[in-house]
């Protein structure tokens, strides 16, 4: 059993229990649902009977979260996943967007984890048997280089690297708009937004967050930027270019204009890793990766490279 406790506080009187645990937990309503029904959930000490139920009071939400089984993660073959460099230590590979870096409970679709197994590659046992070997993780919208160790040596050095922060991460990002001034850093913290589903936001009990940013070309209602992370934050480069109010081109969850998106043919976030560097975890050396842009994200840029009108919006 594991036994999670929320304040629930005033913003939420009035909504139901289950949309409540929802947003504090990420897992799907439906699944919260299914959770009061078996008797898993309580209000103040008491057995929530209904998912229905609206909260009239601040409170204290009690959940019992099933641990995921400890089995192996299920073969997820993924077509389109490019293997960019591999050794008997590390795997880096060009993970496309919708393929989430390893299952869960809220995404049922392919993962970078489970298309390594499924093309026979092995992998460390060390972490959580669902994520064995995963060391940082990308958004499932969200493209580009990741790494995944393959020996336990590898495991326990690269997570120690991400952790301290000494592994270059750059992505190159289109924003709404132009930012001011063209090169910055965004220090602010960040933490999940109880109110909305898998969304974070700037807040001042979240996470220290800092990315740096620069931009590198300027087309009509929007800009290239490349940027640097320092931190590692869930969302980190969509919170904070949405709270300069530059949102990543169609990252409709932190206001980027879905007009503009359509216009552009893109399904997800403007949002590429387009290089990784880290010392080796065996040798030593300094390595780095690096990775093109798919083809949705290069396509709508040659749009606003030749002819796009922004009169047309």
């Amino acid at each position: 059993m594991t036994l999670r406790s929320y304040l629930v506080p005033e913003d939420f009187i009035g909504m139901r229990i289950d949309a409540v645990l929802s947003s504090f937990t990420g897992i799907s309503r439906t699944k919260c649902a299914d959770l009061v029904a078996d008797q898993k959930v309580w209000l103040d000490g008491q057995v929530v009977a209904k998912s229905a139920l609206r909260i009239s009071m601040q409170c204290v939400i009690e959940v019992d979260i099933p641990a995921p089984p400890a089995e192996q993660p299920q073969e997820t073959p993924v077509p389109g996943m490019q293997v960019i460099y591999e050794d008997t230590d590390i795997i880096v590979v060009d993970k496309p967007a919708g393929v989430a870096a390893h299952a869960s409970l809220n995404f049922e679709g392919p993962n970078v984890l489970g298309a390594l197994l499924a093309a026979g590659v092995q992998l460390t046992t060390s972490g959580p048997p669902e994520r064995k070997g995963i060391v940082h993780r990308l958004d499932v919208g969200t493209s580009g280089c990741m790494v995944v160790a393959k020996s336990e040596q590898a495991y326990t050095v690269l997570k120690r690297a991400f952790k301290e922060r000494t592994v270059t991460k750059i992505y190159h990002a289109l924003v709404q708009g132009l930012p001011d001034p063209l090169s910055g850093t965004i220090d602010a913290p960040i933490g999940r937004d109880y109110r909305h589903q898998w969304k974070m936001g700037v807040r001042e009990n979240g996470k220290h967050a800092i990315t740096h940013y620069d931009v590198i070309e300027v087309m009509p209602r929007a800009a290239l930027c490349e940027i640097h992370l320092e931190t590692g934050r869930t969302h980190q480069i969509r919170v904070h270019m949405a709270a300069i109010k530059h949102p990543c081109v169609g990252d409709e969850m932190y206001g980027a204009d879905p007009v503009h998106a359509a216009r552009l043919q893109l399904q997800r976030q403007w949002l590429h890793a387009v290089k990784l560097g880290f010392s080796h975890p065996i040798t030593g050396k300094y390595v780095e990766f690096s990775s093109s842009y798919p083809t949705d994200l290069h396509n709508s840029l040659e749009h606003l490279r030749t002819g796009f009108d922004p009169n047309n919006f």
